[in-house]
């Protein structure tokens, strides 16, 4: 399936910054599931639905050259357009 990108930005943070993303995104969940991002000229509101999809995904990139790679955590929130959410894949705990 086409994946049509509606908001995309990158940009160096500090810890604390983005824990406070974290924060505002987690408080918007559990109040009306509404999450409004914007940066310039670029705005998305997405309804996140009762139960969506919950995808954390920790990553290691090498590097073709032999330096050093690219660590990443990645948290993904995904829902089909329309649907009430996704399937379980087991309990996870985060520390």
């Amino acid at each position: 399936m086409p994946e049509e990108v509606l908001f995309e930005t990158e940009s160096s943070r500090s810890r604390e910054e983005i824990a406070d993303y974290l924060r505002t995104v987690a408080d918007r969940l559990e109040s009306d599931g509404s999450v409004s991002l914007s940066a310039g000229s670029q705005s998305v509101t997405m309804d996140v639905p009762s139960r969506p999809t919950f995808e954390v995904k920790a990553e290691r990139e090498t590097s073709s050259s032999g330096g050093p790679g690219e660590l990443s955590l990645e948290l993904e929130i995904e829902w089909d357009e329309g649907g009430n959410g996704g399937e379980s894949g087991g309990d996870l705990s985060i520390e």
